[in-house]
């Protein structure tokens, strides 16, 4: 019994002090750091549900003014989380070789439909790939895909509709999260898989079904990206995927099928799938002497990297994994912004009065039709979705792996020595605490999308407006994204007056259960038949 006593002693001292020797590792370099707990680092409040991400990273920055950066755990992995803006612009931009990479999300030749795709590429295969699809998403590309969002913009409102009339009244109380996933993912299969989805009337449809099991990251998905950071040989050896297996054969199976056919019968739709056919073949190139314009504010430009020439022959499973991030990024972040729309315009009735005055004006314009120039010509729809995309960005952190040891400089002002960024460590940007940030955006929780008039957009210091990240490794998708989420604004206040009811969540606080931004109480709204 002694002898069991001494060992625990002698096993836990070991545990004490090996974990003492890791966590201090960042201090002994000089970083500040908030204290960690052993096993989970800086991550126990989020662990244990006590705060979302997005809290801990506001707190963070707000916690170390003086410093350009400071340091964080993630379980047991150590990064850096940089304040700096222009440190931020060196990393991103100027030195972007350095840091050419996002950090190893999980092995690809366990789970390929998200090791394979352009988020998880790194080096020459990312910028080839990148190359591949960035014609893709061009905005001459994306403006053909305007019809199929109307389509699906159309089954929705009828479906609201036919509700509001069964009710008997003029008006219904709906969780809007659960209306807008829908109408995501009908303009996910209609633009990325050729199909045509009604998941506002057909509720279990497996697309549906399939695509929200996919793109929710729930705790077990996010702990499965942590653990690969700080365990990964292990992760692999266990052989853990992020999608489960019956998810990953229905979208390989609907995708292959959808080729075959397509090629079998010389199919031509104007959607992903042609694109990525016609990027199989070389068919696809940038074209450099077409403007491509901005579908707002928030639009990222495309770098050389994208508009470089390439021939890379991609396999069928690499082009399914690209069709794959489409249907994640489309899924659950374009929705979340969606639904962060309706609660800032149902409480924000000004807003929404002067928003739904310019949308009826250039209907009545355009003779009832909607179309990409009209989305992007709206000035004040794109102030909204501007503020939208700074208020609630779903791109709250930007991350980048070191591929070369790097000098970031001194930490602060009373440091003495550099701090090099090894080869293999990760670098964080809190987008989430820079658009929340005071000095950057007075009162910044308030939804104000006079912030970018004509007048006042200027004044936005560069490197504090990242929705769609920086520098050659930013969102491919932002025209999309931008196009989808107006597009659902148009269609919907043009049809129904989106109103606070009695279950509204004022002020809002996010769920702490997922790593998306979700209202705790789900997000519920009245939704009336406008006059």
């Amino acid at each position: 019994m002694y002898l069991l006593i001494i060992w625990a002693v002698i096993a836990l001292a070991a545990a004490y002090l090996y974990y003492r020797q890791h966590y201090s590792k960042l201090r002994r370099r000089g970083l500040k750091h908030f204290t960690p707990v052993p096993l989970l680092g800086n991550m126990a409040s989020m662990a244990l549900r006590l705060e979302h991400f997005t809290d801990y990273l506001k707190r963070m920055y707000e916690c170390y003014p003086e410093e350009r950066f400071v340091g964080s755990f993630e379980f047991m992995h150590p990064l850096v989380v940089v304040r700096d803006l222009e440190l931020l612009k060196k990393i991103t931009i100027k030195d972007f070789e350095y840091f050419l990479d996002h950090r190893t999300v999980v092995d690809d030749r366990i789970d390929p439909f998200w090791g394979r795709n352009l988020f998880s590429l790194k080096g020459d295969e990312w910028r080839d790939m990148r190359a591949t699809l960035s014609p893709a998403f061009t905005s001459s590309k994306i403006r053909l895909m305007v019809p199929f969002m109307e389509e699906v913009g159309n089954q929705m409102i009828k479906c609201v509709k036919k509700q509001i009339q069964e009710s008997g009244s003029n008006s219904i109380e709906l969780e809007a999260k659960d209306l807008v996933s829908r109408y995501a993912n009908d303009v996910i299969a209609s633009c990325a898989f050729g199909l045509k989805v009604d998941s506002q009337t057909e509720k279990g449809n497996e697309f549906y079904v399939m695509g929200k099991q996919a793109a929710t990251f729930k705790f077990r998905q996010i702990f499965v990206f942590f653990a690969y950071n700080s365990f990964p040989k292990l992760m692999s050896k266990l052989k853990i995927t992020v999608f489960c297996q019956k998810t990953t054969e229905f979208f390989r199976s609907l995708m292959s099928s959808t080729m075959r056919e397509r090629e079998a019968k010389n199919i031509v739709r104007p959607d992903m799938i042609h694109l990525l056919l016609e990027a199989k073949k070389g068919k696809l190139q940038y074209d450099d002497k077409v403007k491509d314009t901005d579908a707002g504010f928030a639009t990222v430009e495309e770098s050389a990297v994208g508009k470089a020439k390439t021939d890379t022959d991609w396999s069928q499973d690499d082009l399914i994994a690209q069709a794959m991030v489409f249907l994640i990024g489309g899924f659950e972040t374009t929705s979340s912004a969606m639904t962060f729309a309706l609660h800032e315009l149902a409480i924000n009735t000004d807003v929404q009065d002067k928003l739904v005055e310019e949308i009826k004006e250039f209907h009545e314009n355009n003779g009832g039709k909607l179309d990409f120039n009209v989305l992007q010509e709206m000035e004040y729809m794109d102030m909204v979705v501007s503020e939208l995309m700074r208020k609630w960005t779903p791109g709250f952190m930007i991350d980048r792996l070191c591929i070369k040891d790097y000098n970031l400089g001194k930490p602060n002002n009373e440091a003495t020595e550099d701090y090099i960024v090894r080869r293999g460590e990760s670098i964080m940007f809190p987008v989430w605490a820079l658009h929340r940030s005071p000095e950057f955006y007075p009162d910044p929780d308030r939804f104000d999308p006079e912030r970018f008039s004509e007048k006042n957009k200027k004044n936005i210091k560069p490197f504090t407006y990242l929705p769609f990240g920086v520098g050659p490794r930013n969102c491919i998708g932002s025209r999309f994204a931008l196009c989808e989420i107006k597009a659902l604004l148009y269609q919907m206040l043009l049809h129904f007056e989106v109103l606070p009811c009695s279950r509204t969540s004022i002020p809002i606080e996010l769920c702490r259960s997922t790593f998306n931004l979700k209202a705790k109480g789900d997000h519920w709204f009245q939704f009336k038949i406008r006059e």
